[in-house]
């Protein structure tokens, strides 16, 4: 998937554990953990936005493109 996830990258920029995280999202740590791992197929912009506010970032820093090879 050309989409990659980083939000393992940030929070740990900002020294912010999953269980931290989850309470100021109100997103359970099972989501969080999928959202971390990349095991994803889409994800609410107010998820994205509770995310980018909770770690005072903006959803480039969370979200990178990297095309495929034969692309």
């Amino acid at each position: 998937m050309p989409i990659i996830l980083r939000l393992d990258r940030v929070m740990a920029d900002r020294k912010m554990s999953l269980n931290e995280l989850s309470e100021k999202v109100g997103v359970t740590n099972v989501n969080l953990s999928k959202i971390k791992t990349g095991k994803i197929s889409a994800i609410r912009f107010s998820t994205l936005e509770a995310i980018c506010k909770a770690l005072n970032c903006q959803p480039g820093d969370i979200l990178e493109y990297q095309p495929d090879e034969g692309s």
